[in-house]
């Protein structure tokens, strides 16, 4: 039996040891938010948080969750870094089709917890494990900054549109 720290509420769970966590969370937890993008930890879409780090929960087996804090998207709006990246997401339109956009918001919120105004340097190096295909990245870029505040002027205008 492994004990689970999801979003605040103990889980105690019946399952293999070496099951992935991101299984445990869809399919044991009901938790659908967290994405399945690879399986192999590539692109992002799985990310949640054990003990505040960006996990990609496809390759980590939920027994190295075990006595840890794991956060998924459906909590993250409950900490202040993670409502503030919400708020600039839906602020400025991010998501196109969506799919990565619960992974893209986790590693934005890992960023700002670490660097609370990150350089494009630090985004750069938080974001690069996530992809989207819909290529959404100027405006990550720009609401990540804002959920910073030091968001600036010379973004062009069309990072700022739904459609890029």
């Amino acid at each position: 039996m492994i004990t689970l720290n999801v979003n605040g509420k103990l889980r105690k769970l019946e399952i293999p040891d070496n099951t992935p966590l991101l299984w445990t969370l869809r399919d044991v937890l009901n938790m659908t938010g967290t994405k399945f993008g690879c399986g192999q930890g590539l692109c992002g879409a799985c990310t949640i948080h054990i003990d505040g780090q960006a996990t990609r929960s496809c390759i980590t087996p939920v027994s190295a969750a075990a006595g840890k804090r794991v956060t998924t998207i459906e909590a993250i709006g409950a900490t202040p870094a993670g409502k503030k990246v919400q708020a600039a997401w839906l602020a400025l339109d991010v998501p196109q089709c969506g799919y990565c956009q619960s992974g893209q918001i986790m590693s934005a919120s890992a960023l700002l917890v670490a660097k609370p105004r990150p350089s494009d340097s630090d985004i750069d190096d938080a974001m690069a494990g996530n992809i989207c295909r819909c290529g959404t990245y100027a405006r990550i870029r720009v609401a990540i900054k804002q959920a910073a505040g030091v968001a600036d002027a010379g973004v062009p205008s069309a990072a700022r549109q739904k459609s890029v």
